[in-house]
């Protein structure tokens, strides 16, 4: 009888020990690569960008955003999407053909059943959408960014 429990308080510490030892390095190494720089961000906005959230299709005032200027990041303010990337998409969020040169960087997401590719602030960490092979131009991507993520600046016509 007390050998069992020898044994199972092994095998429970054993356990706690290979999960915290693989658990708690994914999860710091997950924290420290995305960071809070905007300390204004709605919960909505921190659910997206640090949950990997979604907004609700057609929510996003930038969808009909039709000026000429540049998409940022809403927590860093680091220059993403030239507006001339802009399409209308019919998905519901703001869509691009590509983004600027080293703005993001990508990860396979598996959730809900399916592949897709997941791209993330190159510059903070935070999660802005996927990109799908199903754009319109020769790049052949669309970038379905999530609204709350971005702010538009538009280019002063002077």
């Amino acid at each position: 009888m007390k050998t069992n429990l020898n044994k199972r308080s092994f095998v429970k510490f054993f356990t706690v020990t290979i999960f915290t030892f693989f658990l708690v390095p994914f999860e710091l190494a997950k924290a420290l690569t995305k960071k809070v720089v905007n300390k204004n961000l709605t919960k909505k906005q921190k659910e997206i960008m640090f949950d990997e959230g979604t907004e609700r299709a057609f929510t996003s005032d930038l969808i009909n955003e039709e000026r000429e200027g540049f998409y940022h990041c809403a927590n860093c303010g680091a220059k993403l999407f030239a507006s001339t990337a802009k399409f209308e998409s019919g998905t519901g969020w703001p869509s691009f053909t590509e983004a600027l040169p080293g703005a993001f960087k990508t990860k396979v997401d598996y959730s809900f059943g399916m592949k897709r590719i997941e791209y993330h602030c190159a510059s903070c960490g935070v999660h802005h959408g996927h990109v799908f092979a199903d754009g319109p131009s020769e790049t052949g991507k669309r970038f379905c960014n999530n609204g709350l993520c971005l702010i538009f600046k538009p280019t002063n016509s002077n």
